[in-house]
């Protein structure tokens, strides 16, 4: 068949890029723009092959095989099949299990089956060998694609090297076109415009110790980041005895009935587990008629489940701060009674209780939970939740709005 089909070894592309553009090759250090990059691979390898392309086939390894909101992207977009391995951590690194073994079988099953004439590879790994080999046996053109070494030395296998019937560079000039490297801000959650009050709670830095001086408990050991060295290099020891509030000792700072406070531009927010919170003596329960606001499924029909997971599988890409959207869109408009919303918008910054374990619960499907020990890293939930009330605050002020008129 004259088509062309591009196979990408994602740990390869992405981990050189990142080498060449931030110095080191973690995949952590660099912003990538998926269509985009999709796209410069797709005109690129049409107009070297000189044929349409047929698929581009992105390998990548994930933990457990659960899909990242990266993959959830990526397998959507037309043309792009997405095929998982292991990603296993050994020593302190982590290391892709099953890929090179999923390239090779794709490799020698497209040859075998003619289902095209030229394949491109994006990969430097020797094991695909045999698999070029037989490809070429199959009467395929296989075209070798490398990325720009940092230090202008190869990076690819030398027998991938010589055996490739063509071979050619991605250079820094084409790989900016789709990935960037990160600053390195310390900013929890993307910049799309939140409300001020959730700007500085996702900017502002993690006191030292709670304001309304509580003391530490075993939970805030397990959640709470170390103090920052002093200057003679050891820790602050008056911080240790304080812990950080979660978002219910907030409220219980607050008399019931009263307005929310102001916060101020050093506000900061805790959040303790995805499993809800933690009563403590001396904190004031949830009013009635919020531990009586309905969950999502409450208000969800069998239907709209089915028309969510279609809308979770082929629109979501799975951004934290884009999850807490959607899940706020949903619940928000299915409300038969739009008084939770003004009961809520008063409880800002804190998510009623079962409200927000569902809406990490529902967050956890999009490859969210750090693979060690199952929760969400923390920098995502403030995603989460700031997503979430950034959904709840337009429709609210015109809510509030209409009501003052």
């Amino acid at each position: 068949m004259d088509r062309c089909i591009v196979l990408v070894d994602a740990g390869y592309l992405l981990g050189a890029a990142a080498s060449l553009l931030a110095g080191e090759p973690s995949r952590s250090r660099i912003i990538v723009d998926h269509t985009a990059l999709i796209q410069a691979l797709r005109e690129r390898a049409e107009s070297e092959t000189g044929r349409p392309l047929l698929r581009i086939y992105w390998f990548d390894g994930a933990p457990d095989r659960v899909p990242q909101p990266e993959h959830r992207r990526l397998r959507v977009m037309p043309r792009v099949t997405v095929r998982l391995g292991a990603l296993t951590r050994s020593d302190g690194r982590w290391a892709q299990k099953g890929v090179d073994a999923a390239m090779h079988a794709e490799l020698t099953e497209l040859a075998r089956n003619r289902a095209c004439s030229d394949i491109v590879l994006v990969t430097g790994d020797g094991d695909l060998l045999p698999g070029m080999m037989a490809a070429k046996e199959h009467g395929v053109a296989v075209h070798l694609w490398a990325v720009q070494a940092a230090d202008g030395d190869y990076n690819q296998s030398e027998d991938l090297v010589a055996e490739a019937d063509e071979r050619r560079v991605l250079d820094r000039a084409w790989i900016i076109k789709a990935v960037r490297a990160k600053e390195l801000t310390g900013v929890c959650a993307p910049p799309p415009a939140p409300r001020p009050e959730i700007a500085a709670i996702l900017s502002a830095p993690l006191p030292e110790s709670a304001p309304n001086g509580r003391e530490r408990t075993a939970e805030d050991d397990t959640h709470r980041p170390a103090a920052p060295a002093s200057e003679n290099g050891g820790q602050d020891r008056a911080a240790a005895h304080k812990g950080v509030p979660t978002p219910k000792d907030l409220a219980a700072l607050r008399t019931p009935g009263a307005p929310p406070p102001q916060h101020p531009a050093s506000a900061t927010l805790r959040w303790s587990s995805d499993k809800g919170w933690v009563d403590r003596p001396g904190t004031a329960a949830e009013p009635p008629e919020v531990a009586a606001m309905p969950t999502l499924a409450q208000l969800t029909t069998a239907e709209q489940r089915w028309a969510d997971r279609e809308e979770d599988i082929t629109t979501v890409g799975g951004d934290p701060y884009e999850v807490g959207q959607v899940f706020a869109r949903r619940w928000m408009a299915r409300l038969g009674d739009q008084g939770h919303l003004q009961r809520l918008s008063a409880m800002y910054p804190r998510i009623p209780h079962r409200i927000d374990g569902e809406l990490l619960r529902y967050a956890a499907r999009f490859g969210l939970l750090a693979h060690k020990d199952d929760q969400i890293d923390e920098h995502d939930r403030y995603a989460i939740r700031a997503g979430f009330w950034r959904e709840f605050d337009v429709p609210a002020a015109a809510e509030n709005a209409s009501a003052g008129e």
